[in-house]
Order: C-alpha cells, then sequence, then structure tokens
C-alpha cells in the first residue's frame, strides 16, 4: 500500500469513527471542522485517484446516483410482519399461546418505529445491496438510496455475509427541517415522518433523499443461528458490535404479563420525548430456541405480536362550526378548531356529519374537544369535554338556508340538501368530482385550480373543462401557470375524451350511482343512449341496481338539461362508449376479495382489469367467493378465507391468474 492509498484508508476510518460515535452512539469525539476539514482531504484525494477510492468511503453519502427504475429483489428469507394487537386482554391471549408451547418464555420488548422495513446485505462486511420489504417475498432495489443513511455502515466492524433488517425512519427534527424547505420552495408537505421517509427511499435520484436525514434502527437478523446466536438480546447486542445503531436503551425484557404492561405503559410516557415516532411496541419470544418452536402460520411469526398504541387523542377549542355544500346538495357540518398536531400531522378540521351527530354529542363552540384519527388518517371529534364548559355556551342548530344561494334547505332523512341545481357550491363539488382521478382523472385540475377557473369564468359547467384549449392564452397569464403547466393541462383534457363509459356516468355524478354501479350500467348497456332509453323496470332488474338507484337514474336522464350536456360533450368528442377488453372465460361469473396492501396494483386499478375480464369484485368474504387475492397485513378477510376454504392467491400469483 503506497503513502497516497494509507492516507486515504487513515481518513476512511477517522471519518467512519466519527460518524459512529455521532450518528450512532450519539457521543462526537471530534468537532464539526476537524471532520470537515477530513472529510475535503479524502474527496481532493479520490477526485485526484480515482482508481483509489473504497467501496466504503464515506463520500458516498453525498449521493448522486439516478436510476431509470427500481428493480425486483426476492428475499432469501420472506420479510414477515406480525399480526397487531391493541389491548391487554390480547396481549394476556398471546402469552398463554406462547406458553403452551414454551411454558418458560420470557420476552424481549422493542418500540415499534414508525417508519418502513428495510434489510441490508453485506459481502465480507461491505454494504452490496439494500432493499424495501415490498409484499414480504419480493421488494425493491434501494440500494443507492440506503448508502446515503449515515447510521448505515458501509463497512461492519467483522468482513462476515450477513443479513440484517432494521427500520428506515426520519427523526422528528429531519422532519421539521424537512418540511420547513419545502414550505420555503413552495412545495407540499409531507403529512408525517413515515410518509416523508417512504417517499425518500424511493427516489430515483440518491441525491435526494441524502439531503432528507434519513435513519436506521437495526433490530433482525433472520438467520441468528448461523453466528451462534441463541436469543434475540444477543441478537441486538452483535448488531450493536457489528457497527449498528439499536435501539438499546429502550429496549425491555419481562418474564410475565405484568411486567410487558408496565413497560408499555412506562414507554407510553416517554413517547413523546423520544427523538423519533414510535405508535407501539414489538413482543417477541427471547429464546431461538422457544422461536424454533413455536413457527410460524401461514403469513406471520407465532412468537411475536406488535402491540399498537391506541389512536392519539389532543384537546382543542372548537372555535366555529361551518357548512359546506357537496355536489348533491347536502350540507355538512364542519368542526373548526384550533390546529393541533395528530398522530403525526397538523389538523385544523374536522367533519360533524349532519345535525343527529350534532346533537348527540351536544357539541358547542367554544367547547373543549378531543381530536384523534380515525384508522390513524382521517381526523374526527371524539367527545366533547363538558365538566370544562363555561355555562353560557350556545346549543347546536342547523341552518336553515344554503350557506352559498340562501335557498330553502330540505331534510332527507338524517341528511339536509340545498335542491338549487344552480347553486355555485354545487357547481364547483360537481366539476372537482368530474375531473378527480377516479373518474376523467384530469391531471392539474384540482380543487384549488377549479375554484380559481369557476370565480374567473373559464369554467362554469362541465363542458367548459373541454372549451379551455380556446383560453390557452389567458391561462398563460394566470400566475403560477406557464406554457409547460397549461400544455400538459390541456394534453390531460384531450386524454380524458377516451376515457371508457363507467368513468364518465361516476363523474356525472348522478346520485347513487358510484364507481361500481357506473361499470355495471356500462358493461351492460353498452353506450350512454342505450341507458338513456331504458325503462325503469328494465333498470330494476339488473343484478346490483334496485329500485332506488334505478329511479335515481331514470330522473337524471329524464332532465332534458342534463340530455344537453351529454349532447355537447359527445359534439366535444367525449366517448360515451363503453371499451371493453374482452372477458375471460376463465373468470367470468367468479367472485374475487382484494385484502392488504399490494405492491405492483392499486386495489381500484386491479378492481378494474378483473372486472373488465368478467369476474366481480366484492369486499366481504362469504362461501360464494371463488378466491381471495392477499397482499400485505391482509386482515380478518385473509383470515375467514382460511376458515372457510377458499383459495389464497398472492400477489405473485396474479400474472398466471390473468394470464
Amino acid at each position: 500500500m503506497n503513502n497516497i492509498e494509507k492516507r486515504m484508508q487513515e481518513l476512511i476510518d477517522k471519518i467512519n469513527k466519527a460518524s459512529y460515535e455521532y450518528y450512532v452512539n450519539d457521543n462526537p469525539s471530534i468537532t464539526d471542522q476537524e471532520y470537515d476539514d477530513y472529510y475535503r482531504e479524502l474527496l481532493t484525494l479520490e477526485e485526484k485517484y480515482p482508481e483509489l477510492k473504497k467501496e466504503d468511503s464515506p463520500t458516498l453519502r453525498v449521493g448522486g446516483k439516478v436510476i431509470d427504475k427500481f428493480e425486483k429483489v426476492y428475499h432469501k428469507y420472506p420479510m414477515l410482519s406480525f399480526d397487531d394487537i391493541f389491548n391487554e386482554d390480547e396481549i394476556i391471549l398471546f402469552v398463554e399461546r406462547v406458553r403452551k408451547t414454551c411454558p418458560n418464555a420470557t420476552y424481549t420488548l422493542e418500540p415499534k418505529m414508525d417508519g418502513l422495513s428495510g434489510s441490508l446485505i453485506y459481502e465480507k462486511g461491505i454494504l452490496v445491496r439494500g432493499a424495501t420489504r415490498g409484499d414480504g417475498l419480493v421488494g425493491e432495489d434501494i440500494t443507492h438510496n440506503v448508502k446515503t443513511i449515515k447510521s448505515i455502515p458501509l463497512k461492519l466492524n467483522k468482513p462476515i455475509d450477513i443479513e440484517v433488517r432494521g427500520e428506515i425512519y426520519m427523526s422528528k427534527k429531519s422532519f421539521e427541517e424537512c418540511n420547513k424547505e419545502r414550505s420555503a420552495n413552495n412545495e407540499q408537505l409531507f403529512a408525517n415522518p413515515r410518509n416523508a421517509a417512504a417517499g425518500s427511499v424511493r427516489q430515483l435520484d440518491s441525491s435526494i433523499a441524502a439531503k432528507r436525514n434519513l435513519d436506521f434502527m437495526a433490530y433482525f437478523l433472520p438467520n441468528p443461528g448461523d453466528y451462534s446466536i441463541k436469543t434475540q438480546a444477543e441478537s441486538l447486542k452483535f448488531l450493536k458490535d457489528l457497527g449498528f445503531k439499536t435501539n438499546y436503551k429502550l429496549n425491555g425484557y419481562a418474564k410475565d404479563v405484568k411486567e410487558i404492561i408496565n413497560y408499555i405503559d412506562d414507554l407510553a410516557i416517554k413517547r413523546k420525548s423520544l427523538p423519533f415516532e414510535i405508535d407501539g411496541v414489538v413482543l417477541k419470544v427471547d429464546s431461538l430456541f422457544d422461536e424454533e418452536k413455536l413457527g410460524f402460520t401461514q403469513r406471520v411469526p407465532r412468537w411475536g405480536i406488535a402491540y399498537k398504541f391506541p389512536a392519539e387523542e389532543v384537546l382543542t377549542t372548537l372555535k366555529e362550526i361551518k357548512f359546506t355544500v357537496g355536489r348533491t346538495g347536502k350540507i355538512t357540518p364542519n368542526a373548526i378548531f384550533n390546529p393541533v398536531h395528530v398522530a403525526g400531522s397538523l389538523v385544523s378540521k374536522a367533519t360533524l356529519h349532519n345535525e343527529d351527530y350534532c346533537i348527540e354529542k351536544d357539541i358547542r363552540v367554544g367547547d373543549i374537544i378531543s381530536v384523534r384519527k380515525a384508522g390513524d388518517v382521517i381526523p374526527e371529534v371524539v367527545e366533547v369535554k363538558k365538566e370544562r364548559r363555561t355555562e353560557n355556551l350556545s346549543k347546536f342548530e342547523m341552518i336553515e338556508e344554503c350557506p352559498m344561494c340562501g335557498s330553502k334547505l330540505i331534510k332527507i332523512d338524517a341528511n339536509h340538501y340545498c335542491k338549487n341545481t344552480l347553486c355555485p357550491a354545487r357547481k364547483i363539488e360537481s366539476l372537482i368530482h368530474f375531473a378527480s382521478r377516479d373518474t376523467m382523472n384530469i391531471e392539474g385540475l384540482g380543487e384549488r385550480i377549479i375554484e380559481d377557473f369557476y370565480n374567473l369564468g373559464f369554467i362554469t359547467e362541465i363542458s367548459d373543462i373541454y372549451l379551455l384549449p380556446n383560453h390557452k392564452e389567458d391561462l398563460m397569464e394566470l400566475e403560477g401557470f406557464g406554457e409547460k403547466s397549461v400544455n400538459n393541462l390541456l394534453e390531460s383534457i384531450e386524454i380524458s375524451k377516451n376515457n371508457s363509459l363507467e368513468k364518465v356516468l361516476f363523474a356525472l355524478g348522478i346520485r347513487y350511482v358510484g364507481k361500481k354501479t357506473a361499470k355495471i350500467l356500462a358493461s351492460y348497456y353498452k353506450n350512454i343512449d342505450n341507458i338513456i332509453n331504458a325503462p325503469l323496470e328494465e333498470l330494476i332488474n339488473i343484478n346490483d341496481i334496485g329500485e332506488t338507484i334505478a329511479k335515481s337514474i331514470r330522473s337524471y336522464f329524464d332532465n332534458q338539461k342534463n340530455i344537453v350536456l351529454i349532447d355537447d360533450l359527445k359534439k366535444l368528442g367525449v366517448n360515451f362508449e363503453y371499451l371493453s377488453t374482452g372477458k375471460s372465460e376463465k373468470l367470468t361469473g367468479q367472485t374475487y376479495v382484494l385484502t392488504g396492501s399490494l405492491i405492483k396494483y392499486k386495489r381500484d386499478e386491479l378492481t378494474k382489469i378483473l372486472e373488465d375480464l368478467g369476474a366481480k369484485v366484492t369486499s366481504s368474504v362469504t362461501k360464494k367467493t371463488t378466491a381471495v387475492i392477499v397482499g400485505d397485513k391482509p386482515g380478518s378477510k385473509y383470515d375467514k378465507a382460511l376458515k372457510l376454504g377458499i383459495k389464497i392467491y398472492k400477489e405473485e400469483d396474479i400474472e398466471e391468474l390473468l394470464a
């Protein structure tokens, strides 16, 4: 080894040691200036002597590699997820099940990181591949991005071949800094650290991931026995000795249910003060011998479980109840409250559904309310803290007139409606619905743009969307629009003309005609004219239509204004024919259920493919179900299919099924 190569290795060792102490041990041993000096010297030498650059050089972490697409990675050992549990009773049941096979079992307890699972492959101690979990069997190659994560060692402390699994995540601090930068650049903010991390590792350009300051927490070896490891606790120590960041300061150990619950309660108290988001606790049987005895079900390990914290609830003050008008004229009261962080994102409003809901909860402006995210996604008002109410708050009263046009409201069942078809709010909502992804899918014509175009007079009717090319020069004069964005919008509008009949039917906003009903009508009648002329009795007798939907369809097409709209759209080149892909003899008449997260297909995309081929897709598993197609975390539908002996297809079987 010459002097130059020797010096480069010295610098690599110094920088890697400093990075480990800073990013893994949180205990820096040198100053930032010293680190920068070493780094610049190494960079200069690598530029001068590129043939001497090492595979574990820390300069690789700046990113810059750009790939064309994500390649598939087949996991040697399946990356299975754990079943979720939510209360003490389920913890007790889990421990009792374990004790039937392993009466002396003990448990490791680890914070459940709120990020995404990643797999790292090392050969002779050098990082050669990083991959996402995917469906557990097949993931995506993200090596170019994981190399930018500073807490992932590019070279291990031992020259061994090994696979290491853990959580790729974004710290709370990095998340705040990332969103601050996105806000300054007028970019859409990330909803929470998990979404930010997931979006970052799926960037084709690794320099973007490098800027996001992602992190990695190692927690699992798929084949610990190969390294003479006998317990999960030993696995975690082994990972730390190799140079990985682990949660050893937070991890726990328990012999029984009481100790498990005490750990969970203690971690729940610490949760807010942690530098990263967690959403629960992972319980694992500690002994690998016991793990082997317990084994697996078809989809999850029997030796581990994931306890999920209850949905986070926060208190805030209800400032206003605002009424909005939907495309059907439905009036919805909405709670407007002081902004609060709930389950990783800032929220300031939630639907109150209807008058009955508000009266039942006795919601009053000025109340202290508790807010959470239903299913950790949709904000909802849980309850009013009546014990903190001041005496003079006014009771909720439903409005009697439309907040937009002043028309008298009518009540149908539990909901109130504005029946004025010319109401501006109804018009805008109808336009938004027409252009949305599930209907005509016009990219670039979102809610805000449609509202602006409506107020500027460019779009007041659905047919005006297809007249926007006549306003191209005017659109390019608007703030935020340039020639490229206008051309993209007009191209998307032109493409939408070629949608199949079911898309247009759904887009028209016929009451009770959702995506599924639109598909049934389109495949049955083949074109819009046949539907327009269909007798009520005939509509009623179509499977899954029924009297209520049939009357709504007839009412829509008996209205001359709607016929004029359809004629105008025809003249503008919009397709009103059913574009069938052809039926499959194998699938026609069969019934499928989809459950879990799919990688290759979006749920609605696969549903459309199956229905186009003649199959029926339903939401519940019954004895009449032909088969269930399962993705990641399939849940109770999968369990029911197993119980009923119904055929199970994994995602990798889909191509064979569709062939």
